[in-house]
């Protein structure tokens, strides 16, 4: 006879977010947790809270570091993935293309099928940040078939877009067919 446990489902919706170092992913966590600017450190591991989003909604946000020498640890963080949320640095041209690699190779994963994608363009208060309609291009997001996804504009710094981002949340963890935002 089992646990009274032992056949219970998930508790909260797993969410894990990634992106390159300097993305900005934890100071997002923190914004999102409603604390003012934080210092950060870049993130060896994870980091891992609770979350409220629209329609009392909790669920456990995974903010896994972005260093070169720990991405290919970042499968380890996939099974039972209900979201992903990628974190992009809007302004960080030069290191796009290996944002799209990590990115392509994270919905590789088994792990990963029909997993829903939120990416958050981050950094869009500064002059020189990427619109969004090129970030779309770039990643190649509408060629995604798999994979459910949102694209929104955010600031970690100022909070801007972060509302919209916890009601993508939401949005996503619904069952649909099919969603393409931007």
């Amino acid at each position: 006879m089992g646990t009274a446990n032992s056949k219970s489902p998930k508790a909260e919706p797993q969410v894990v977010m990634m992106g390159l170092d300097s993305a900005g992913k934890t100071t997002l966590l923190y914004k999102l947790k409603g604390h003012q600017q934080v210092q950060t450190l870049p993130t060896v591991g994870f980091n891992v809270e609770p979350l409220e989003a629209p329609g009392n909604l909790s669920l456990t946000l995974w903010d896994v570091g972005g260093q070169p020498q720990l991405r290919a640890s970042w499968k380890d963080y996939l099974e039972g993935t209900d979201i992903l949320v990628y974190v992009l640095d809007s302004t960080d041209k030069a290191r796009l293309p290996e944002a799209v690699t990590a990115l392509l190779e994270v919905l590789a994963s088994p792990s990963m099928a029909g997993v829903p994608l939120l990416v958050l363009a981050n950094k869009q208060e500064a002059p020189d940040a990427l619109p969004l309609l090129e970030i779309r291009d770039r990643l190649g997001l509408e060629r995604l078939q798999e994979h459910r996804w949102e694209l929104r504009a955010c600031s970690a710094l100022t909070g801007e877009g972060l509302s919209e981002a916890l009601k993508s949340l939401s949005r996503l963890l619904k069952p649909r067919s099919h969603l393409y935002h931007l």
